[in-house]
């Protein structure tokens, strides 16, 4: 999907399967659930649960095994609090696992923590661009469409020598 230039999510085939993620914008993941009142939060949840469930499979590895369930959690379980709670720590070990077998440096269980109570929202983002980079290294681009632009390059440029 596109807007405004830039794309909101590319689709990506997980290596040797037939399963697909998606890389999505961190901002989409951190600001759209208030355009849609959370819906799209939901949705989010859903589907990279299932992306963590599939590619753990891939690899042989439990990465979840419900994102179904993961999703209930969240709503109508987030109405007594306690499940919203436990799919979110659940959720953020499940990424960190699957950084590990990626050999990807995991997301931090601490920042997470003090994102979630903070500014859930970051939490979000910083859980997407998590994933985004994991989803760069173990999936390719599907037959017939380009490979997703690489992000900036985060050394500055080299001092010049001068005379």
């Amino acid at each position: 999907m596109r807007a405004r230039g830039f794309s909101v999510a590319q689709e990506l085939q997980i290596n040797n399967t037939d399963d697909r993620v998606k890389l999505r914008s961190p901002w989409a993941a951190a600001l759209l659930p208030f355009i849609t009142l959370g819906i799209y939060h939901l949705v989010w949840w859903y589907r990279i649960n299932r992306e963590l469930r599939d590619y753990g499979q891939a690899k042989g590895y439990d990465l979840g095994q419900s994102p179904t369930n993961s999703t209930l959690a969240l709503f109508p379980g987030g109405l007594i609090i306690v499940p919203a709670l436990i799919t979110y720590w659940r959720g953020t070990k499940r990424v960190q696992g699957a950084a590990r077998v990626a050999g990807q440096e995991p997301v931090n269980g601490w920042i997470a923590l003090v994102l979630y109570f903070l500014l859930a929202p970051a939490l979000w983002a910083y859980i997407q661009v998590s994933l985004n980079s994991m989803w760069r290294s173990e999936a390719a681009p599907l037959p017939g469409e380009a490979a997703p632009p690489e992000p900036a390059d985060p050394m500055p440029p080299p001092l010049t020598e001068q005379p």
